[in-house]
């Protein structure tokens, strides 16, 4: 049982930045990769940035040079910079944990948050 809890969305201008944030919390022995995947109403949801437990981290070309994953693993936490902002990032954006639960080791298992809204416009 892990609960994902985002926060950090919102309206922002082209060209602006935001910061999301993503706390794991629950019964965790723990968690492998993390990440962060977008949805549209026109587009699948896509693969936006992820991050290894040892730090290793993949990217969506579009979004290369202009977002950074990180993760703090003492806080079971994973955060998405993501700078210059354009109207084609506007999208709800999903995280993601493939995570272990503490008495039942045997696999993991993956886990989404709720989703956050981020809309860049003018």
């Amino acid at each position: 049982q892990v609960q994902l809890v985002e926060s950090g969305g919102g309206l922002v201008q082209p060209g602006g930045s935001l910061r999301l944030s993503c706390a794991a919390s629950g019964s965790i022995f723990s968690i492998n990769d993390m990440g962060w995947y977008r949805q549209t109403p026109e587009k699948q949801r896509e693969l936006v940035a992820t991050i290894t437990n040892r730090g290793f981290t993949n990217y969506a070309d579009s979004v290369k040079g202009r977002f950074t994953i990180s993760r703090d693993n003492v806080k079971n936490t994973v955060y998405l910079q993501m700078n210059s902002l354009k109207p084609e990032d506007t999208a709800v954006y999903y995280c993601n944990a493939d995570a272990v639960v503490r008495g039942y080791a045997a696999r993991s298992f993956n886990y989404w948050g709720q989703g956050t809204q981020v809309t860049v416009s003018s």
